[in-house]
């Protein structure tokens, strides 16, 4: 995974118009916590955090006040509800060869047996933990062929090298569900006997 380089600034101004101010200024109001060090609140640009935070679990790798160097993944990210930009991040604080919880994004491939089942995602992301610099970005899982009423479960998809699980390995994930058959609304079928008589 490759590390996303970002300058942070100190923010001493706090409360709902000292974020508002810094929105308007294209930044972002943020807060940097983690290894029992106080909570640092920072302001990030806005559209450089914006273009970081579309990889799941990015890396980055802060420069703030030009002074301190630190690396962070992004723990909680809040969005405006209908203009989707940035409202406030929280970083959490990594060191390099430490481990994290995290939870990565479940993709498949391939296609299910034939008779329009449906796959319902159970698990959307998997929580794993990885070394903090070699955060996996997804998890492929094959579909193929799976057939109604099929699971897979967390122990059945294969994780990269140094990645484990951090949820039950008996945990569904993905399951393959019947195709519902459409039933006719109730008075048709009593309309249709009322012809034939």
């Amino acid at each position: 995974m490759s590390e996303v380089k970002i300058a942070a600034e100190t923010r001493t101004e706090f409360g709902k118009g000292a974020a508002r101010r810094i929105r308007r200024s294209d930044k972002v109001p943020g807060v940097l916590y983690g290894h029992g060090s106080d909570p640092l609140h920072l302001t990030f640009p806005g559209h450089e955090l914006l273009l970081a935070l579309r990889t799941p679990n990015v890396l980055i790798a802060l420069d703030i006040d030009g002074k301190t160097n630190e690396l962070a993944i992004p723990k909680s990210v809040q969005r405006d509800p209908v203009k989707g930009f940035l409202e406030h991040v929280d970083l959490l604080l990594v060191k390099r060869g430490e481990k994290v919880q995290v939870e990565i994004p479940v993709q498949t491939e391939g296609e299910l047996a034939p008779g329009g089942n449906l796959l319902e995602h159970v698990l959307s992301a998997l929580p794993v933990e990885a070394e903090a610099t070699h955060i996996p970005e997804s998890v492929t899982v094959s579909v193929e062929g799976l057939e109604a009423g099929a699971s897979v479960l967390a122990k059945d998809i294969k994780l990269p090298s140094g990645v484990s699980l951090a949820v039950e390995d008996d945990a569904v994930v993905l399951q393959v569900l019947a195709a519902q058959a459409e039933e006719a609304p109730e008075g048709a079928e009593e309309g249709e006997e009322a012809a034939e008589a």
